[in-house]
């Protein structure tokens, strides 16, 4: 059916308007603009070739100062930043070690009554040696006494190297000890550093159990523990719960003159120590409590400088076993346990005379006495109980025996026994006030005198510590 386009009634067919459309574009004259390509104008390229050079000038300025305000040189293309080259620059970020800084102590004020006598320079402790060796060496019986002498001041830090964990330890108190006896007095502690599997400097010798201590008022502790603070080197291949350290040590020993005190032939012997005494432990913990058994090798020697009429040189091998524990009873209740037997080996124990006495050799016409290391043998055996969150109790026993040596004074000492009991109580946290009865006994060597200490002492106790990281 043909198409047709209409307009105001008029009907043209839509074929014949399209055959008059083509007839006329067909005879219409080409333009040139409609048959030739169209010629760029050169004129204006080549001012924007200019401006383009002009900013690619200016961009390379540009990049010329960034890169000298920075000092960093680029010599090549650069390298995409990748998920792993953040992470290796953040872990970068984060290998500056972090230091771990505690501060600690405790001010403590003591005071007490003492029924007995002791050396003066001993007066706010129980030791058994220091107690008289013949009546009225030390004056009357009793004396009231006040002192902060166990006030303590520590700091320890703990840093995390690639080589394991860095520790150290300074601290100090104020119970002056030696040349400085009866005074409140600076006197040091602990002064040691550890760095994974080894450690030097003062610190509680491997030979000893610091956790045999009972939780007492009374400073000095049970006569009968192998206590002792030395400068060493230390090992340790197996750390936690189960361990195992060895140690070399600065050795030391004391010898008694016994009956031969004031002799000239002695004023020239002297002391030799050339090798540090070798001491160790090994510890097996489980959930009742733990074993520790220590042990300790040393030489001790000494060497007359004037050996004429007779030479009075010599040399003894000092030698130590303890076996430590502490037993778990109950939630409340901890047994402290400690034996140890050795021979020359008494400064390492917690209150115990010399390690060298005399033996008479009468049938050496050169030496007719010499130098022998005593045998010693100490005990401790304590409970420490809690009866609630503030009040707690520690009770308990300690002694030691020394094996004397025929050359020695009648008066020397013999045995020594130690034994408390008290009552703490902790108002709040950090707080500890108690009262504590304390007793100590000294026996003779071969005089039939001893005597007996008894004492009360109340303590006041305020800890505190304050850490910090960095």
């Amino acid at each position: 059916m043909a198409n047709y386009y209409s307009r105001q009634g008029s009907r043209i067919p839509i074929s014949l308007v399209l055959a008059i459309c083509a007839v006329g574009l067909w005879s219409r004259p080409l333009r040139a603009q409609d048959h030739l390509p169209q010629q760029p104008d050169m004129q204006q390229m080549e001012q924007k070739l200019e401006q383009l050079e002009n900013e690619i000038e200016g961009l390379k300025k540009q990049m010329s100062a960034a890169a000298e305000s920075v000092k960093v040189a680029v010599p090549g293309p650069s390298v995409p930043v990748t998920t792993d080259t953040r992470q290796a620059e953040e872990n970068s970020e984060q290998a500056e070690p972090s230091t771990k800084v505690d501060f600690y102590g405790f001010v403590m004020t003591d005071s007490g009554y003492n029924f007995g006598t002791i050396n003066p320079n001993w007066f706010d402790v129980v030791r058994p040696t220091q107690l008289p060796a013949f009546p009225g060496e030390f004056g009357p019986n009793g004396q009231t006494f006040f002192g902060v002498r166990q006030t303590r001041f520590g700091v320890k830090t703990f840093t995390d190297t690639p080589l394991g964990e860095l520790k150290t330890i300074f601290e100090f108190e104020l119970f002056g000890t030696g040349v400085d006896a009866g005074q409140t007095t600076f006197r040091l502690r602990h002064a040691y550093g550890e760095l994974g599997q080894f450690g030097a400097g003062q610190t509680w010798s491997p030979f000893m159990d610091i956790d045999v201590f009972p939780n007492s008022l009374e400073y000095w502790g049970p006569n009968g523990m192998v206590f002792f603070r030395n400068v060493q080197v230390r090992w340790m291949p197996l750390k936690g719960n189960n361990s195992v350290t060895v140690a070399l040590e600065r050795p030391g020993a004391s010898a008694d003159q016994g009956t031969y005190a004031g002799h000239i032939e002695l004023q020239n012997v002297v002391p030799q120590f050339k090798w540090p005494d070798l001491s160790g432990n090994t510890r097996l913990t489980r959930k009742w409590g733990y074993v520790q058994i220590g042990g300790i090798l040393r030489k001790i020697a000494w060497v007359d400088t004037v050996p004429v009429p007779f030479n009075l040189s010599g040399s003894a091998v000092g030698w130590g076993v303890s076996v430590s524990s502490n037993l778990y009873f109950t939630r409340n209740d901890t047994g402290k346990f400690q034996i140890v037997y050795g021979h020359g080996i008494e400064n390492y124990m917690n209150d115990a005379p010399v390690d060298i006495g005399i033996k008479n050799t009468p049938l050496s016409p050169v030496a007719p006495i010499e130098g022998v290391a005593l045998p010693v043998l100490g005990v401790v055996t304590f409970l420490d109980h809690n009866w609630s969150n503030r009040f707690s109790t520690s009770v308990g026993f300690s002694m030691v025996n020394i094996s004397n040596s025929d050359g020695q004074a009648a008066g020397a000492f013999h045995q020594g026994y130690y034994a408390l009991g008290n009552l703490l109580y902790h108002p709040i946290e950090r707080v500890t006030m108690g009262s504590e009865f304390q007793f100590g006994r000294r026996v003779n060597f071969l005089e039939p005198f001893s005597f007996n200490d008894y004492r009360v002492q109340f303590s006041f106790r305020y800890d505190w510590s304050k850490g910090f990281e960095f």
